[in-house]
């Protein structure tokens, strides 16, 4: 039976799409006189944005880029300054992109009427969390446990660690009784490394791409698209479910607590 839900932040349970990061990482590149595309910005989507930053530096395109722009490769040192003019941006913006996206507040109120505890996970530091978390907290959203990337010696998404964390404070948890939901590839291979089941959902997440405003602007053959796209992503990297927007989470929930119940009966 499920004991315990692990949810990401942005792109999950807040912030529509995951814009606040797709924005900042787009200007650190650009203050160093390198475009990058937002579907670039997306595929480390979920990680510590260290890490993150070192995988878009090592994609072809954007190597080419520096080594045009600069006559190098890139080097450790441009991880540091790209850092710091992310972080920069990051924090001027951050506060408009906390919404808690539709739905979260009446789920996570369920599954607490069922003694599901709420753990989380997330790519951004503790610095930048307490912004989210006071403004999510305003709104009626507080996890029971948050856990950052500095918090367990920087070891982020895909690493498990955060996910351990939430286990050691929840205490007596086995795997089987937990799961964990998030909008990207490394968060269900956060899940999956954990030994958990990883679940991911389509509607606002950072996999499909879309400010909540560009969601709506879509015909319903175009969210169909979006949503069989995201779903072989998810799929491929190992999801165990795949849930079309976030309020489905409770009915998920009951047919693996039913399911259980049959394999306790047999």
């Amino acid at each position: 039976m499920i004991k315990a839900v692990i949810l990401d932040w942005a792109g999950t349970t807040v912030d529509f799409g995951c814009m606040a990061p797709v924005a900042a990482f787009k200007r650190a590149f650009a203050e160093q006189g390198v475009a990058v595309t937002s579907q670039e910005v997306r595929e480390p989507m979920g990680m510590k944005k260290r890490d993150h930053l070192q995988i878009m530096l090592g994609m072809t395109r954007i190597a080419e880029m520096w080594q045009q722009t600069y006559g190098r490769l890139p080097q450790a040192s441009d991880v540091e300054q790209l850092y710091h003019t992310f972080e920069t941006a990051l924090f001027e913006t951050l506060a408009d992109h906390a919404e808690v996206k539709p739905g979260v507040l009446e789920v996570v109120e369920t599954l607490r009427e069922t003694g599901i505890k709420i753990g989380s996970t997330t790519g951004y530091t503790r610095k930048m969390m307490a912004t989210v978390e006071k403004i999510a907290k305003a709104q009626g959203y507080a996890p029971d446990f948050v856990v950052t990337p500095d918090e367990v010696s920087g070891k982020g998404r895909p690493a498990p660690d955060m996910i351990f964390k939430n286990l050691t404070y929840f205490e007596g948890l086995a795997t089987h009784e937990v799961i964990k939901v998030g909008d990207t590839l490394a968060d269900i291979k956060e899940g999956k490394n954990a030994g958990v089941r990883a679940i991911g959902i389509v509607e606002g997440s950072s996999q499909a791409g879309y400010s909540f405003a560009e969601y709506q602007q879509l015909s319903q053959a175009e969210k169909k698209q979006v949503s069989q796209r995201v779903r072989h992503d998810f799929e491929a990297a190992g999801a165990d479910y795949v849930l079309e927007r976030f309020t489905e989470l409770p009915k998920l929930i009951q047919q693996l607590d039913a399911q259980a119940l049959l394999i306790g009966e047999k």
